[in-house]
């Protein structure tokens, strides 16, 4: 590229001709072009300005120059800009030759500057600071490559180097001077620093195998630092993790975690990740080594960027393995693992610790442990969380842990803020919130009025709503409903509030395919606690409910049929529910729905008695006082009374008399004083008779649930839950407590002996016993 000058006319006080270099030039608009070519007289009319007589407008004309000088020099300001030196001919040749001869000095400059001698000056040619002259364009790429060949000459050099030392530094690291081997570790460890001495690192096992001897031998915590850092800098590199495990390092870096120097536990545990996360048969090293129990004292240090590596390793160990669990446990993880949520903000270390409490959860050793440490109440805390990730874990933990949580006080923030969360838009968030309603509220009285007084009731059926027909939403859902609508002062207020909140129409729904068993068994339980108020009644029936509980009572009856025919014994089951449950829950639920005339009605014109008849024969206790029971309803009229006489009742309900459980002998009594009001006197005092005898020997020698039956056995499984809480979903959630298994009847008089139904016992279930929580599995 060649530069020069060329000469401009220019007005001075001599009127002398003078250069300016045009290179130097400043860019100029359109006006200020016009305005140059008028004040340089290039105005002459050269043909194509012959026009003269035309009216065209122009920018400027000649007579105005003079007039507007004022505001020419504001566009040409040479004196501001540095244009103000004047220039010879000879001394514009001087300046085109000299940049002629320094061309190649200048390309040099820019490609290469380090060859240039000190104090030499190359005249520059660029023309504004922001607009790089072509030569300085082409020096970037020039520098990039030469730094690229740079860089590989220096790799080539690092790795011969590396090489060459890895023999000797072998040896020195087998001394048994200590000092020599410590001035070695700090050799390798400046080698690893590199790529290129790092690979030649790798791959010598040998040095690999001396580094994690020198570990395990000596006790200075200076040699112990470099070859963990060495070991540190090879763990990010698969050949390196592999090599590490195959030299027996996970042993070595295990017992690193208990040195008093920080940067050596810290080389350690990031190690030791690493090799968890990408190196096949870490974590069973890890655990044999001891690594645990080290890990788990390390959650007491107080870095959370460190804590939140050690969690993820703990988490990394303790999943899908039930060992690594109890070892957690035994060596006190839980409490300092709900300490750190209490304690820190940091997002990243309460998002790894509650995976680990997470996987723990699902353990029944740690479940507890986690609940007496304050586990409910220090995920509580982060349900607000704007991470979406650690509020997803809390709820799954607290999933999790809400079925050791049925009888702990101190909940309300919780079940306050599970309602609210109830309206999230997260499908998981839902599905955890409703399960977790579904335990707190099994057999607490106070859980339940606080969800009802929180506006439970209303969230829990829109919940339902909005479910269609993902039942991981709406199973734990009813089951929540079903123990809100009883046993607690304000249980009639919640059956009122299902029906306020139009949510008969949608729980008779989901007596329909394709609803399962497990979220039918569900639904059947809690139309039969809207039974319970009279108000709810017609609407029930208007909606369909006894039709379709017969339909149920029908597939569940011919199921059990089946099944216990074909196995000779035993019980049915369906999707993991017993169809001895459904049959049971249906009949219960007709039972209460037959208090209202208008149902019974309905439920004689479906022809059921010749059912609850034939149930009387059933060898399940809990099926024949449910059938006796309904049975006794629908003998307050004197049509049903008939009928039940015609399906042959008065044999098997002479024979329940004499049962060990005084529901059943009592319900019996009641159909058998009901059938006998238009009898022969003689019969009527046979009948007084034989009630007599029954009921004395029942007051003279009590209930024994041990004659006949397992203690467990008298509890309603429909209604009643036999531990502190929900079921599982494959065997369907357990109903809540009630008082007795159907509710009160009132008082009847039998030919002369008063029968008070609230004779049937306090049914209460025992204290031991744990039931899955829902969803128990590692997630």
């Amino acid at each position: 590229m060649s530069y020069s000058y060329t000469a401009a006319t220019t007005k001075t006080t001599q009127k002398t001709t003078t250069y300016v270099p045009v290179d130097t030039l400043p860019e100029m608009d359109s006006k200020q072009q016009t305005m140059l070519w008028t004040q340089n007289q290039y105005m002459g009319d050269s043909g194509i300005h012959s026009g003269t007589n035309t009216n065209a407008p122009s920018v400027s004309s000649r007579h105005d120059i003079d007039d507007d000088a004022m505001e020419t020099s504001k566009y040409f300001d040479w004196g501001d800009q540095g244009y103000g030196q004047e220039y010879t001919q000879q001394q514009v040749d001087e300046m085109n030759q000299q940049l002629s001869q320094t061309r190649s000095q200048r390309i040099r400059a820019a490609m290469f500057p380090e060859t240039l001698e000190e104090g030499m000056e190359i005249p520059s040619t660029q023309f504004h600071p922001d607009q790089p002259t072509a030569v300085q364009r082409l020096a970037e790429p020039s520098q990039m490559l030469k730094h690229a060949v740079v860089n590989l000459i220096n790799y080539q050099d690092d790795a011969e180097l590396a090489q060459r030392a890895v023999p000797e530094l072998i040896k020195l690291l087998n001394d048994e001077d200590q000092s020599i081997v410590q001035q070695a570790a700090m050799m390798v460890h400046q080698l690893s620093k590199k790529e290129a001495s790092r690979h030649a690192i790798i791959n010598s096992p040998q040095l690999i195998a001396a580094l994690v001897r020198t570990v395990n031998n000596t006790q200075d915590p200076e040699t112990q630092r470099y070859a963990a850092g060495t070991l540190h800098n090879l763990s990010h590199h698969p050949q390196g993790l592999l090599a590490i495990f195959k030299s027996g390092g996970i042993p070595a870096l295990v017992k690193l975690l208990s040195s008093p120097v920080e940067s050596v536990v810290f080389y350690a545990i990031t190690t030791l990740h690493n090799l968890l996360l990408h190196q096949e048969g870490a974590k069973m090293a890890v655990r044999l080594a001891g690594g645990l129990q080290k890990m788990v004292v390390l959650l007491s240090r107080n870095h959370v960027k460190f804590l939140a590596i050690v969690t993820d390793c703990l988490q990394i160990l303790a999943y899908g393995n039930q060992e690594s669990k109890l070892i957690i446990l035994a060596s006190g993880g839980p409490p300092e693992l709900v300490r750190i949520m209490r304690t820190y903000t940091y997002e990243k270390l309460l998002w790894t610790t509650s995976r680990v409490l997470k996987v723990l959860s699902v353990c029944s050793s740690n479940k507890p442990a986690i609940v007496e440490a304050g586990g409910m109440q220090a995920m509580t805390m982060h349900l607000g969380s704007q991470s979406g990730r650690l509020q997803q874990n809390c709820l799954w933990t607290l999933r999790n842990l809400s079925d050791a949580a049925t009888r702990m006080d101190g909940l309300d923030p919780l079940l306050q803020m599970l309602v609210q969360i109830l309206g999230s838009g997260d499908v998981n968030v839902v599905t955890c919130a409703s399960g977790i309603l579904s335990n707190l509220t099994c057999n607490n009285q106070h859980n339940k009025v606080l969800t009802c007084e929180f506006g439970g009731i209303e969230a829990l059926v829109h919940t339902i709503l909005q479910a269609g027909d993902r039942e991981e939403i709406t199973e734990p859902a009813v089951c929540a409903l079903r123990h809100l609508t009883s046993r607690h002062g304000r249980a009639p207020d919640a059956q009122d509030a299902v029906r306020h909140f139009y949510g008969v129409p949608l729980v008779v729904k989901l007596l329909h395919p394709p609803s399962r068993w497990p979220l039918i068994k569900a639904t059947i339980g809690l139309v039969r606690n809207l039974a319970l108020l009279p108000a709810n009644l017609a609407p029930l029936r208007e909606n369909g409910a006894i039709p379709r509980l017969a339909e149920l009572l029908n597939r569940a009856q011919q199921e059990v049929t089946r099944r216990v025919g074909a196995a000779g014994g035993g019980s049915a089951s369906v999707d993991g529910v017993r169809m001895e449950e459904v049959v049971e829950g249906c009949v219960g639920a007709l039972h209460i729905l037959a208090r209202d005339v208008n149902n019974r009605a309905v439920i004689r014109s479906l022809g059921l008695i010749p059912i609850f008849v034939q149930l009387l024969y059933s060898p399940n206790l809990n099926v024949q006082r449910v059938s006796a029971g309904v049975l006794c309803e629908l003998a307050n009229d004197r049509e049903g009374a008939e009928m039940i006489e015609q399906e042959g009742a008065t044999a098997p309900l002479t024979q329940l008399l004499h049962s060990s459980n005084e529901g059943v002998s009592t319900y019996a009594a009641a159909v058998l004083f009901r059938m006998s009001e238009d009898k022969p006197q003689e019969f009527k005092r046979r009948l007084s008779t034989e009630l007599s005898s029954s009921l004395h020997r029942q007051d003279q020698h009590g209930w024994d649930p041990s004659m006949d039956m397992d203690h467990t056995a008298h509890y309603d499984p429909m209604y009643m839950s036999q531990g502190p809480a929900a079921g599982s979903l494959q065997g369907g959630s357990q109903h809540d407590l009630r008082r007795s298994a159907y509710g009160e009847l009132d008082s009847h008089h039998l030919m002369g002996v008063n029968i008070s139904f609230d004779q049937i016992p306090n049914e209460h279930p025992p204290d031991g016993g744990q039931m899955a929580a829902w969803f128990d599995t590692d997630l």
